[in-house]
């Protein structure tokens, strides 16, 4: 029977359902003990005396917590309470890869990022020695920031201690579960549309059923259709189309690069001797594929940068411009002429302290109007700023935002205080020092710098005593300021000055899983772009870098953003903002992934489609 609202497993109160599936039913429920949201899953009654199931269920939960990866949602915990049994999991928002699926074929631009971000998910895995066995676009979320994750480990199994490769059992008592619904109509397919024909055979398998899954998934993001069961009524229908026929190969779209159809191929290939041995290739496939295809297209003799193109243009001090430029390659001669767009302030404006909102919606600015300094807030889709009311004072700054877009956290009197952005009365939530700047996760925590000389801390935005989550190396280190979390809401970016290094931007956990990194030396602070790059100032340029989180180093050559850039802000939707150095210029800048320009300057509630 479906748990309810109110239900209460241990800590955590049932909100509301979120889904069900052969191997639990999920919902969205309150960690009271925490003050956060979390993902429960738990086992049905109708299996909870299941010995097959109950193991399976400890199994998923083993093997979650075996996993540390960005691109893997994580598993907070196990609980049993009253005959109930749940893990205890990261809530993801978002849709998953089903939704987008389901309005049609991805744009190879849109679908290869996806691609990449789910070959590092698995290739996590199987280097824990974790097979999935059951990737498919509904284990699959995108979160509104455009991170993957990968969901559902039900199915997942262990190799062998020997390392063969293959797991662990093996025979007909070890094929996959298949996934699927009665209805009056015959049966609807789940799992078994994207089994190797290993699995659908029940033989023993290894890594290569999740390279085969993989290929399925990056089948049907291009062509809109399974490669396999599309048209199929019956899992018979399905496993026949896997052992003997072919994908409709033609229904690729003619733009499809030459090295991704033959990463497909190899991916589906019948015979797993003959198929792609590691998905590790297959992310290396992409990522040369898609710098070749963007070379392809350009002037031979132009240098070339992997960042999107970015919309910007000069602004008086009263006003944040908007208008279109490329970056990632020359602009063709059809391109769409330059659009501005003044987004006005007070006349006396000095728009040093700002941020963007997350949804990109929004930007909040310190300003003053012939009075004193206080917080401005302008929605991008009208034409002028107003004024926060209670947030004036002669020391307001450094704003930061919830990551719903709609709570402000800003410092002033020695205090840092938070604000609805829908109205009410600023709040304090901690004292301060000599505040340099604060960053909150989805989890209700903030970090913040207290003092300039000190380390970073952490506390609850519902309150509670802050503690230190950084420790300085010397005392040559300035201090740590600056921290911005990253969309795993684990780790985070802080800058710090005076190391022995030099000033630098570093990568930090949550999590404490080892010393702080350095990234690079970096003028100011730096900024996580998606899906995967740190844009930061360096002698007086903007530019960005891919980051590796995993490794906590950033690869491949910097990328040229803009010069001249003092302070500036990124949401979580691609949206850059930043100010001159010298001339305290205001520029703002949409960023969209693989080039994209956007003609117009749209809200996001007025677009659609999948980012």
């Amino acid at each position: 029977m479906p748990l309810g609202s109110g239900v209460r497993l241990g800590p955590y109160e049932i909100q509301s359902a979120l889904g069900a599936g052969g191997m639990g039913e999920v919902y969205r429920a309150r960690d009271t003990h925490l003050k956060r949201d979390v993902a429960i899953k738990v086992l049905p009654d109708s299996l909870s005396h299941d010995p097959d199931r109950i193991d399976r269920f400890q199994r998923e939960a083993e093997v979650l917590a075996s996993l540390n990866h960005p691109n893997i949602a994580a598993v907070y915990g196990f609980q049993e309470t009253d005959g109930h049994r749940a893990i205890v999991l990261e809530l993801v928002e978002g849709e998953t890869l089903a939704d987008p699926i389901a309005r049609g074929p991805i744009a190879l631009d849109d679908a290869l990022p996806i691609a990449k971000q789910i070959a590092e998910a698995l290739e996590a895995a199987h280097e824990h020695g974790v097979i999935h066995r059951d990737l498919k676009p509904s284990n699959i979320k995108i979160t509104p920031s455009g991170i993957v994750k990968v969901l559902d480990f039900g199915l997942a199994k262990l190799l062998d201690s020997a390392g063969s490769g293959q797991l662990t059992g093996g025979g007909l008592t070890m094929s996959p579960t298949l996934s699927v619904h009665a209805t009056g109509a015959g049966m609807i397919l789940g799992t078994a549309a994207y089994m190797s024909p290993e699995q659908a055979r029940g033989k023993p398998v290894d890594r290569r059923a999740d390279i085969w899954a993989f290929g399925c998934v990056l089948f049907e993001m291009l062509t809109g259709k399974q490669p396999f069961a599309a048209g199929s009524e019956t899992v018979s229908d399905a496993v026949a189309a896997i052992l003997r026929g072919e994908p409709e190969w033609a229904t690729l779209p003619g733009s499809t690069p030459a090295g991704i159809q033959r990463l497909l191929r190899r991916c589906l290939a019948k015979d797993p001797r003959k198929r792609l041995h590691h998905i590790a290739d297959a992310r290396i496939e992409l990522d040369e594929t898609g710098l070749a295809d963007e070379q392809s297209v350009a002037h031979p003799a132009a240098r070339y940068v992997r960042v999107p193109a970015v919309l910007a243009a000069a602004a008086t001090l009263a006003a944040f411009g908007v208008a279109a430029t490329y970056l990632l390659r020359p602009a063709p001669s059809s391109a769409p002429p330059e659009m501005r767009v003044q987004i006005v302030g007070p006349s006396t404006s000095t728009p040093d302290d700002f941020a963007l909102s997350p949804d990109g919606l929004h930007i909040v600015f310190v300003a003053s109007a012939d009075g004193p300094r206080r917080l401005w807030l302008r929605d991008l889709d009208t034409t002028d700023a107003k004024p926060i009311a209670g947030t004036d004072g002669a020391d307001v700054r450094l704003p930061f935002w919830s990551p719903d877009s709609h709570t402000i956290a800003f410092f002033a009197s020695s205090k840092l205080y938070r604000v609805d952005v829908r109205g009410g009365t600023p709040q304090a939530i901690a004292n301060v020092a000599d505040g340099r700047g604060g960053t909150w996760n989805t989890d209700g925590t903030i970090l913040f710098a207290p003092i300039a000389l000190g380390p970073i801390w952490r506390m609850s935005v519902a309150g509670g005593d802050p503690t230190v989550v950084t420790s300085l190396d010397s005392p040559r280190q300035a201090g740590h300021r600056f921290p911005q979390f990253l969309p795993d809401g684990r780790h985070f970016l802080f800058y710090s000055a005076g190391t022995p290094e030099g000033s630098g931007i570093y990568l930090a956990s949550l999590d404490g899983g080892g010393a702080a990194k350095r990234l690079t030396d970096a003028d100011g602070a730096g900024a996580f772009l998606r899906p995967a790059s740190l844009v930061f100032s360096q002698q007086g340029a903007l530019v960005a870098r891919h980051l590796d989180i995993a490794n906590g180093a950033l690869t491949g050559e910097p990328a040229h953003i803009a010069d001249g850039v003092g302070a500036f802000s990124v949401s979580a939707n691609g949206l850059v903002a930043y100010v001159g150095g010298a001339r305290r210029k205001a520029r703002a800048g949409v960023v969209r992934p693989h080039g994209q320009v956007v003609r117009e300057h749209r809200s996001r509630r007025q677009q659609s489609g999948f980012p």
